[in-house]
């Protein structure tokens, strides 16, 4: 009975293993790039994503891969619409006109050199004691305390 119980222990820490295998980040590579409800072409268009907006990938099924984003939306993107390269998205602050700081330093100590709003996408350049340094496409940079950020 006790051998039974490691066995079982043992496969359920394996599966445990397996599905967070899946579990890493990805961001998103091109304009206008499809979510559909199934691993195909032919599923329907559920949302539409632009460059860098990050995802994680829940599952595989051939050259798709199952996703979800910040909202917990849901879907399949073909992998090939998919970079590694690491963003980040602002997921505090939803249905509010309230924006978040920007430092320019790791901590709140740190003069603020800028402000964002829920949903705002940047790219990740490196990490430290709880902070994000990061960049904006109008070339603003920074760092943001992580727990304001969904995809690290």
């Amino acid at each position: 009975m006790f051998k039974l119980k490691i066995i079982f222990i043992a496969i359920v820490f394996l599966l445990c293993l397996s599905s967070s295998a899946f579990a890493e980040m990805r961001s998103i590579n091109g304009d206008k790039v499809n979510l559909r409800s199934g691993p195909g072409d032919e599923h329907n268009v559920k949302w539409e994503y632009g460059t860098g907006f990050p995802v994680k990938i829940l599952s595989k099924k051939g050259n798709w891969l199952q996703i979800q984003d910040f909202e917990n939306d849901k879907g399949w993107i073909h992998s090939s619409l998919l970079s590694k390269e690491s963003h980040v998205i602002v997921k505090v602050n939803k249905g509010k006109n309230k924006q978040i700081n920007i430092r320019s330093g790791p901590g709140s100590k740190y003069k603020v050199v800028g402000k964002a709003y829920y949903g705002v996408v940047f790219k990740k350049t490196k990490q430290q004691q709880g902070w994000i340094n990061v960049k904006h496409e109008s070339g603003l940079e920074g760092w943001i305390e992580s727990s304001l950020l969904w995809g690290w």
